[in-house]
């Protein structure tokens, strides 16, 4: 009996020993596996061992954007998003147009900034991303091309003015039944036209393209009328001014002697 009973506790032994290697073993793959869980936010971050209960410190980083330098105060159990959202506030990039580099390494949004080492005064390097440099270069050019626009735009705006003014005076005379020389409302059709012209040669979108569009309208409003004045003075009677003349009796050129004693 008892050298069954040291069998089985033999046996016994075994097993445990077994059971706690395995589950040594198991625990420390467990640790290198990288697992990943979603905060209520939406947002995928790395999942902490709930059971280390470390107080979280504030940590002073350093971060190197181009020739800029930048001293951010960060908890130690933020992660890499929650940073770009601090060094949004001091650089104007937005999170997504951003990449921050930890020892040689682009670091995820999830990551932890504590469980990837980074501690009290660590480096950090921001780099924008390049499709945000593309992007932020074609918005500039675009940006370029508006306001060249506008400004053509509102030069011809000027010189329409000026001839709308004209129009409006020849309007008012023919109303008036003054004939006005037909020279002139040609040469009004074709100085509005070159405008016309000018319109169409200016490249432009957005705001700029209703403007453009406005002023076409102003431009063909006036030929319009200016053609419709062009039929109404043809028909106005050229007023023929006449000078009455009043005669006076020529004085007389004998004159009269009166004698005195």
């Amino acid at each position: 009996m008892m050298k069954k009973g040291s069998n089985m506790y033999g046996r016994m032994s075994s097993s445990s020993a077994s059971t706690t290697t395995t589950s040594s073993s198991s625990f420390t793959l467990r640790d290198k596996d990288f697992e990943w869980e979603m905060r209520p936010g939406g947002m995928l971050v790395q999942k902490r061992n709930e059971k280390i209960d470390i107080p979280p410190a504030i940590l002073r980083l350093r971060i190197a954007y181009g020739a800029l330098r930048y001293e951010i105060l960060v908890d130690a159990q933020a992660t890499f998003g929650e940073l770009k959202k601090l060094l949004m506030a001091e650089t104007g990039l937005q999170p997504r147009d951003q990449r921050l580099m930890y020892r040689g390494k682009e670091r995820e949004n999830g990551q932890y900034l504590d469980m990837c080492g980074v501690k009290d005064r660590s480096k950090l390097t921001l780099i924008e991303d390049p499709a945000s440099i593309e992007r932020r270069y074609i918005e500039t050019r675009k940006n370029a091309r508006i306001q060249s626009a506008h400004r053509a735009i509102s030069a011809v705006s000027m010189e329409v003015d000026k001839l709308v003014e004209q129009v409006s005076a020849i309007e008012k005379s023919i109303s008036n039944g003054i004939k006005v020389p037909e020279v002139q409302i040609t040469t009004l059709i074709e100085m509005l036209m070159r405008q016309a012209i000018k319109l169409d040669s200016i490249s432009a979108e957005g705001d700029a393209a209703s403007l453009k569009i406005l002023q076409s309208k102003r431009v063909q409003k006036c030929v319009e009328t200016l053609d419709v004045l062009k039929i109404s003075n043809a028909k106005v009677k050229p007023v023929i001014a006449t000078t009455k003349w009043e005669t006076f009796d020529p004085p007389s050129a004998l004159a009269q002697w009166e004698i005195f004693d």
